[in-house]
């Protein structure tokens, strides 16, 4: 069993794709994708970027993922969260999930556009174009960022197995 490993970056940039290869590629491999934990909530829902409230949600999915993240470790798999990080649930990544390898993926935002456009739309233009452009903005302490522009999703999974294995 490794420390969690939480994926982060905006829209379209593979954090679902290649988390949930990477946790299918290992002996005992989960993975948890905090929007799925967040759209639990089916009346009410409130987007981080709605206000208080939103935030309140935003906050809540975070620590019921690691919560989740922690119990599937101590049961003796490998987890990997993925979620778009900011700089205020990053500090509860760190609190709740000691010593987790916090990893931003990038791509060129044509690639972003590119591959969103291949997806049902669950983000306004607006919404995707805010999102990416706040991650930019938002220099996160995060442990390393991979640049999977051109990658092929087996070089990426490779790529983010070996910086976890390292860790």
């Amino acid at each position: 069993m490794r420390v969690p490993l939480v994926l982060t970056g905006p829209p379209a940039v593979g954090k679902t794709t290649a988390g949930r290869a990477l946790a299918a590629s290992l002996r005992q491999g989960a993975y948890v994708d905090v929007d799925d934990i967040r759209h639990l909530v089916v009346a009410g829902h409130a987007a981080p970027w709605h206000g208080p409230e939103g935030i309140r949600q935003q906050l809540l999915g975070v620590r019921n993922a690691c919560l989740l993240a922690r119990q599937l470790g101590a049961a003796g798999f490998s987890t990997v969260v993925a979620d778009v990080v900011t700089a205020r649930t990053l500090a509860v990544y760190r609190e709740l999930l000691p010593g987790c390898l916090v990893v931003r993926l990038r791509v060129s935002p044509e690639e972003a556009r590119r591959r969103a456009a291949t997806r049902p739309v669950h983000l306004t233009a607006a919404e995707f174009e805010r999102l990416h452009a706040e991650d930019a903005a938002a220099g996160l302490d995060v442990d390393t960022e991979l640049d999977a522009t051109c990658l092929p999703l087996r070089r990426l999974v490779e790529e983010l197995a070996a910086m976890w294995s390292a860790r």
